[in-house]
Order: C-alpha cells, then structure tokens, then sequence
C-alpha cells in the first residue's frame, strides 16, 4: 500500500515538474511546493466543506472544529505557495544573501495560525463541556470521517516525500500537520460513534482533545523554526563530512572556526579557517584551497569562504606554547585536559588552538566562554600576544568514544 501511494505521488510529481530531478534548482524547488501547496488547498476545502455540512447538521462541536481545522490548513498551503514563491526572489543590494528565508517565515506563519486555531477550538470545546447539546448520528458523518482520514494519511505521505526531496521545512511541517489531523479525526470518530451510548460529553471532549493536540503541533513547528531563524548549531553530520573532507587535501593538517549560516533551504553560506604549514609555497597553497572551495560547493550547495591559517611548524615555538599551556591546565585547572595543540602565527598574534577535555558535567557549572577567557588570561601572563582558540570540547574520562560537548565553530 505504502509502494503505491509513494508510486502515485512521484507520477504526479512527473507530471506536474519540468526536470523534476534538478532539487537544487530554485524553479524545480518552487515547483514542487506549488504543487504540494495546490494538493492541499483541494484535498482541505473538500474536506473543510463535508465536515461543516454534516457538523451542523448533527450539531457536533467536534466534526465542527476539525472542518475548522481543515480550513486553517487550506489557509497553510495558501501561505506555503506564497512562501515559495517570495523565498526565489533573487538577492538585492538590500537582501545579498538572497530571500530564502521567506520560506521559514511561511512555516513560522503556519505554526502561528495552527496556534490560534487550536486556542479556539479548546476555548469553544470547553464551554460545550458544560453546556452540552444533543448530536444527531449519522452514517454519512461517519464515511465522511473515515474518508478524511484517509485523505489526511495521503497528504502526509505527498508532503514527507517533498519535503525531504527538497528539504522544504514547509512541507515537512505540513506533512506534521496532516498526521495530527489524521489522528484527531480518528478521535472525533470515536466520539462520534460513542456518543450514542452514553450522556457524558464526549463530543466536548473530543473537540477539547483535538484542540489540544492541535496547539502542540503549532508549538513545535513554531519552536523549530524559531532555532533555525536564531541561528541553531549546523547539524554535526555535515560539519564532520566537510571536516573530513578538508582534512583529506594535500598540505591540510586541520580545520577549525567552521561557520555554517541557513538562509533558506538550498541557501548555506559557510567559512571555515584551513590550516596549512607555514612552509607550504603559498601559491600551492593557494591553489589547494581553490579546488577544495570548488568540490565543497559542489558537493553541498553551498557558498564557502576558506581561509587559509599558516600552521607554525618551529619547534622552539611549539615546545614553549605547549609548555605555557600544560603549566596552565596543571596549575589553574588541574582536572582539565589539552590535546591536538596547533599553532598559526601571524605577524602580531599567535593563535593557540587545541581540544579541551573537561569533567562530566562542568559546562552546565562553568560556561565555556569563562573557561576560555580564564585560560586566555592565563596564557597571555606569558605573552600577551598569545591568543587561545578551543576548537572541541570533550567529556572525560577520555576515550575513542568520547562525547563532543560544544564546539565554538560549529
């Protein structure tokens, strides 16, 4: 069953999507939420109209709210096709890194109206509760639900897919959405079918129930998209992958200050400080870096801004940092631990980077940017030139399998 709804789904997207393949191109993105967007006003206007009419008919508050609910949808892949279509507006000299962010302002703007939907439902549901009317049954009621489940089931299988084929945050809060749906109608079903043996209020309950449900789903959409428009660590898997993939040129011995900016799906721009020996030909150097900018746009999507870091390669220099530090952690900080220590020299600073092993549990007693600033104090009584850079920070007792705590670049 689930082979053939996704095998429907990828016909209409054939259909409907000129290079439907090319997800990174911005009129192949736009596409397809217009597509998903038009599916959801049809599938939610049919339904907002079938359930209002046996709703009123059967004087059930529930089947009420959810026609509502289905109307707030509508509304949602209304402002979905607006979002995509404002998000590929190109950059401007007011807006250089483009409009993508749009598209979370749409999701955020979905998130807010399932809010006040479900504030409203739970306020109505609630004075029924205490004043409760008379449901009339009704078989036509009754496949109307069935069949609104079903169709709710099939939108969250449409939105899933394009929203993780072209990582649309819309899409996927619609697909959150549609599930919600799909349960909170079963519930009202369930009242509905139940209600005609017993007087207790179920019909109230059913429609406080769904109400409630419906405002967490507002919650956590708005809570997602909220950390990403603040700026939410990048996702550690893609930090490793580009890491690694640094790492694996001629001449890098290291990264750090790896800096992942979201603008929108499709949109990251990122920096990250490339260390190399200070005894590499700069042209060569030069060179390395310019394929690795290259593959690494290539390979995922984004603008990147390397910046080379002459790593220092004297041994007198090494040996007296290294020596600084270790008396330092041994002295200030006795249950701390160093390793993976670099040196980039420029012309008036000297960068010391290195990882940083700490107890269980000391960031949520000290906050890392106080064990930075207490060492870099502590460094620069040596030289006041010294200047400290923690590029991980890991828990003791120290293993392969070590947990990476916080990383200040990413």
């Amino acid at each position: 069953m689930k082979n053939e709804v996704n095998r429907m789904i990828k016909t209409i997207i054939q259909h409907t999507v000129p290079n439907y393949q090319e997800i990174t191109d911005k009129k192949v993105r736009e596409r397809y939420s217009i597509v998903g967007g038009i599916l959801g006003i049809i599938c939610n206007i049919l339904l907002c109209l079938g359930k209002l009419g046996i709703g009123t008919y059967t004087g059930s508050i529930a089947i009420i709210s959810d026609a509502f609910n289905n109307l707030s949808d509508m509304c949602s892949s209304v402002i979905s096709i607006l979002g995509a279509k404002l998000s590929n507006k190109p950059a401007d000299a007011e807006h250089p890194f483009g409009h993508g962010r749009f598209e979370y302002l749409a999701s955020l703007s979905i998130a807010i109206l399932i809010l006040i939907v479900g504030f409203s439902l739970c306020e109505t549901s609630f004075h029924k509760f205490f004043q409760p009317i008379h449901v009339e049954q009704s078989y036509i009621g009754v496949f109307i639900l069935l069949f609104s489940i079903a169709v709710k089931l099939w939108m969250y299988s449409y939105n899933t897919y394009i929203g993780k084929t072209i990582r649309s945050g819309v899409n996927l809060a619609t697909a959150a959405d549609s599930i919600t749906d799909a349960v909170a109608t079963g519930g009202v079903l369930l009242a509905t079918l139940l209600q005609a043996y017993t007087t207790l209020p179920l019909d109230a309950v059913a429609g406080l129930l769904i109400g409630l449900l419906i405002m967490y789903t507002g919650f956590t959409i708005a809570k997602d998209v909220i950390n990403i428009l603040l700026g939410k660590a990048p996702d550690p898997q893609l930090v490793r992958e580009i890491t690694d993939c640094a790492r694996a040129c001629h001449y890098v011995t290291g990264v750090h200050e790896i800096r992942i900016h979201d603008y929108g799906p499709g949109r990251m721009f990122a920096s990250m400080h490339v260390e190399i020996p200070d005894t590499t030909n700069l042209v060569e150097a030069h060179a390395v870096l310019d394929n690795l900018e290259d593959e690494l746009q290539e390979k995922y999507n984004m603008e990147i801004n390397l910046h080379m870091d002459p790593l220092c390669t004297n041994p007198q220099i090494i040996t007296r940092v290294r020596h600084c530090l270790n008396e330092i952690i041994q002295t200030e900080f006795p249950r701390y631990e160093t390793h993976h220590l670099r040196i980039t020299a420029g012309m008036v600073r000297l960068n010391v980077i290195c990882d940083l092993y700490v107890p269980p549990g000391e960031l949520e007693i000290i906050p890392l940017s106080i064990i930075r600033l207490k060492i870099n104090e502590a460094l620069q009584q040596y030289d006041r030139n010294y200047h400290i850079f923690l590029d991980k920070v890991y828990e003791l007792p120290k293993s392969p399998n070590s947990k990476v705590l916080s990383s200040p670049w990413g």
